[in-house]
Parts: structure tokens; C-alpha cells; sequence
């Protein structure tokens, strides 16, 4: 198993699976935007996106479907809720809500707070996205009002995948707008032993 990673990017909601699954896998650091600055990735995966996670004849490109994909495959595992638990309908759901809800507004905030050139970049498309996104954060903190985690009860691929949309805000500058339940679920999870490995990791690949 081998996954393409960017530091930071999106992929790190599945090297945090890998990690908290103890799954043997090869991890491979790039630069951003790795379509431009890593040859031969396009070869890869045609969208220059990342994550790309490569089993055997399997490719996944989505950051929260390879979380899905990585439980399914090693059930059984507490990471996962299963068919018939209660909360299997919250699962799906969070998976799928964190990055078409919670990720997709802060990619806007992003390329035009820093991926555009100065004379591209558009404060007031900045300003309604980051809005967008944390208007949705309603979500979780009413989530987490009366629970450590979103659901079944225990700490799930829900988690990492929602998760990551909170980090990616820290790293935007929206953080200082969370309200308190979804401050203090940013900087407890971000305590797990298997987030740190992850971001440990990465930091080493970049350095190699």
C-alpha cells in the first residue's frame, strides 16, 4: 500500500488512518501542488489531486472515501461503525459532510487567500466562504454538545475526516472564529498519538 501525501493537504485524513489502523504502507511526501512539482504524478492519478492511495490494483483518490475504504478493509476495527449499529447513518453521513460541506469552502478561502498571485486574489470571496464553512460548523457543535465524539460513541473515521476540516481551518486563520465545542474537539484530537506519528511522519518526508 502506498500513499501520496502533501503536507498538511487533505491526505492527511488518510495517512491519520493509516496510523491509527497500524497498517504497513509506503508514504510518499510530495510538493505542492505535486501535478507541477512531481514528476510523473499525473501518471497517477490524471487529476493532479491528492490524496492518491495505491492497493495492489486499487486506486483512490478521495480523502474520505480512502478513511471509508481503509475501515472496510480491516474490519473489524472500532474506527469503524458497522451495518446495523445505530449511528451506521451518522457515519455515512459525517464521512461524506466533511469534505463536500466542511472542506470544499475552505478550498476557496485558500486559493485566494494564498495559492493565487496578489493581484488574483478576492477578499470578499474569502470572506463569504470562510462564512459558508463556519455557519457549518453548526453542525458539530451541536454534535458534541452532550458527546467526546460524533458518533456511535466512540472515536471513528468520522472524526478523522471532520477533524481534518477543523485543522485546516486552524491553519487558514479560522480557528479564532470556532465557537468552544469545536475548539476544544480541534485540540484534544489533535492529542492523539496517531495524529502526531502522522504529522512526525510527514515532516520527515519532507526532510528526506
Amino acid at each position: 500500500m502506498k500513499l501520496y501525501h502533501c503536507a498538511d493537504a487533505r491526505s492527511l485524513r488518510a495517512l491519520w488512518a493509516l496510523e491509527e489502523l497500524g497498517v504497513d504502507h509506503e508514504l510518499v511526501v510530495m510538493p505542492f501542488p505535486p501535478r507541477a512539482r512531481y514528476p510523473g504524478y499525473l501518471s497517477i492519478n490524471p487529476l493532479g489531486t491528492v490524496p492518491t492511495l495505491v492497493d495492489g490494483d486499487v486506486t483512490l483518490t478521495e480523502s474520505s472515501g480512502i478513511c471509508h475504504y481503509l475501515a472496510e478493509m480491516n474490519a473489524p476495527t472500532p474506527l469503524r461503525i458497522a451495518p446495523g449499529e445505530a449511528d451506521y447513518g451518522d457515519y455515512i453521513n459525517w464521512l461524506f459532510r466533511s469534505d463536500a460541506t466542511l472542506t470544499f469552502p475552505q478550498t476557496i478561502v485558500l486559493r485566494y487567500t494564498r495559492l493565487e498571485p496578489p493581484e488574483r486574489r478576492l477578499p470578499q470571496a474569502v470572506e463569504d466562504y470562510s462564512i459558508w464553512y463556519l455557519s457549518r460548523l453548526r453542525a458539530v457543535e451541536t454534535a458534541l454538545e452532550d458527546r467526546e465524539f460524533l458518533c456511535g460513541g466512540r472515536f471513528t473515521m468520522a472524526d478523522i475526516a471532520v477533524h481534518y476540516a477543523l485543522f485546516l481551518g486552524e491553519t487558514l486563520g479560522l480557528h479564532e472564529r470556532y465557537k468552544p465545542r469545536s475548539r476544544d474537539y480541534l485540540e484534544r484530537l489533535k492529542e492523539r498519538p496517531a495524529f502526531q506519528r502522522a504529522r512526525a511522519r510527514q515532516a520527515a518526508g519532507q526532510e528526506a
